[in-house]
């Protein structure tokens, strides 16, 4: 009976490591803009941010080369990165433009946004000492039809460290935020 209890007892303690060693990140805490932005009357819709396949691994992904990708051990999301970004988008773009009527997709009856946001990232790892972010996006007038899409790359300095990845990874995505609701503000 005692080797029962302490062979469940090693086993649970086994599982429990398993569970709880390493890190955990997020990317869906939204940045504070450096200025805010008035719009009128506006109803922002924002369709779920589209990711490349690596990023639906819970761990994190880093570039060896232009074809080899591998995942760091120990460094691990916390969150489904499409559902994060889209929150962490409509968090920025209520703050950037003081404006509570933006939601995500699928929106209500009773949220009909007059402007619809779709985002597409393509890549968006560490490879070396970089960060690589590259995406489109796309803003919609939804009674009009006009449109205005833009392509978008840019690079965060980065370690090689899950920290220093992850603080690139916050720094790229916040630019991408910026160049959406600058478009979104001359549309």
């Amino acid at each position: 009976m005692i080797k029962k209890i302490f062979y469940i007892l090693i086993v649970l303690l086994s599982i429990n490591g398993c569970i709880s060693s390493g890190n955990f990140y997020i990317l869906s805490t939204a940045s504070q803009p450096a200025e805010r932005l008035h719009i009128k009357n506006s109803v922002i819709g924002v369709e779920k941010v589209i990711v490349p396949k690596y990023l639906f691994k819970r761990e994190i992904a880093v570039a060896k080369s232009s074809s080899q990708i591998t995942f760091l051990n120990g460094a691990t999301w916390a969150e489904d990165m499409d559902e994060g970004l889209t929150q962490r988008l409509i968090g920025f773009l209520q703050k950037k433009f003081n404006q509570p009527n933006i939601y995500a997709y699928p929106w209500g009856m009773d949220r009909q946004p007059t402007t619809k946001v779709k985002v597409q990232v393509t890549r968006f790892i560490a490879q070396g000492q970089k960060v690589y972010l590259d995406a489109s996006w796309e803003v919609e007038n939804i009674r009009t039809h006009k449109r205005k899409a833009k392509l978008f790359n840019t690079t965060a300095v980065t370690g090689s460290d899950a920290d220093s990845i992850v603080a690139a990874m916050d720094q790229a995505f916040g630019k991408l935020e910026e160049d959406i609701a600058q478009g979104i503000y001359r549309f």
